[in-house]
């Protein structure tokens, strides 16, 4: 018999009942997600159906233990395709706001990180740079000649760099927590990071998130 596993809206497999064990064994499908069988009529949980070979025929996954006394609040858990939708429809507006929340919920787990900081700077300066913008359209709209502020460029420019700040500097706070109080392996590509940021983090917070999941399900098994 064979089959399918869902996570997130999308459909994976065939695959056979040993297929389950050993890919939930490796962590590559979490007891959480749902399957259904080919002649099944319901989805329910890997777990629930693999069942007593799910916790007899296989090992547990890597030894997982927050340090004592670390902060372990689980990450904002907002699809990121779904931030990436939201901040088409408001012109980057939601991203920027949703930067602020991961930031700000970074600084409750590591109070030391400087994340927080270097994103409302640089949510000041494109509030800024956005007010000078928005006086060229006007100037456009009444048929004048707009005007060519250096400062408002120079804004602009700075807007950018601290923008790029922040996201390294919340890169690096994330992997000192998931490789420190929560030990989880985290690794982020500085080159997604300096392309996509946020949308970036909040992908491999979803992953961290399902993982956590996961392992609270095997302990409470």
């Amino acid at each position: 018999m064979y089959y399918h596993v869902t996570r997130n809206g999308q459909t994976y497999g065939p695959y056979t009942l040993e297929d389950l064990q050993r890919y939930v064994a490796s962590g590559n499908i979490l007891a959480t997600d749902l399957a259904k069988s080919d002649e099944g009529a319901e989805w329910v949980q890997v777990g629930q159906l693999l069942g007593g070979a799910f916790v007899q025929g296989y090992p547990a996954p890597p030894a997982y233990a927050a340090a004592p006394g670390a902060a372990t609040e689980n990450p904002p858990n907002l699809h990121w395709a779904l931030e990436l939708l939201l901040g088409i429809f408001t012109c980057g507006l939601f991203v920027v706001v949703w930067n602020l929340v991961l930031a700000a919920w970074a600084k409750r787990i590591e109070p030391m990180s400087q994340a927080l900081m270097y994103y409302i700077i640089a949510t000041v300066l494109i509030v800024v740079n956005s007010g000078s913008s928005f006086g060229v359209m006007i100037a456009i709209a009444h048929h004048q000649q707009p005007h060519q502020h250096v400062v408002g460029g120079l804004i602009g420019l700075a807007a950018w760099v601290v923008r790029l700040i922040a996201r390294f500097v919340l890169r690096d706070t994330l992997e000192q927590h998931y490789n420190g109080p929560e030990p989880l392996g985290l690794r982020l590509s500085a080159v997604m990071t300096f392309f996509f940021g946020g949308i970036y983090f909040q992908y491999k917070l979803n992953e961290i998130n399902a993982v956590k999941q996961g392992i609270a399900y095997r302990s409470a098994i």
